[in-house]
């Protein structure tokens, strides 16, 4: 059996997720497109776990465990980042967000 369908789909998959974190302004988006993309891989350890014969059993759907668990702890440390900054600043624009804290010039 070749699995194309599912590589392509995850390809496709992860190839909008890229596009949605390259173009995006909005945070919320942005961490949806990383969701986006760790789908994608999921879907590639799953489907490679299913073809390639390898010396763990089930190797790939126990890597695609632990992406969900990382998935599940970035989206909670995400969302809490994002509602801070809306909390302080009222925007989620990613463009607006200082990346430096500029010292305070006393005159």
């Amino acid at each position: 059996m070749r699995p194309v369908i599912p590589y392509v789909t995850a390809a496709l998959l992860f190839g909008l997720g890229v596009y949605g974190v390259l173009r995006r302004r909005n945070a919320v988006l942005v961490l949806m497109a990383v969701e986006l993309m760790l789908n994608a891989v999921n879907l590639i350890l799953v489907t490679a776990d299913t073809t390639v014969r390898a010396q763990l059993p089930h190797g790939g759907q126990v890597f695609a465990l632990f992406v969900i668990v990382l998935a599940a702890a970035e989206i909670g440390v995400g969302l809490a980042i994002v509602l801070q900054l809306y909390r302080l600043r009222t925007t989620v624009a990613v463009d607006e967000v200082p990346l430096t804290e500029r010292p305070e010039v006393e005159r």
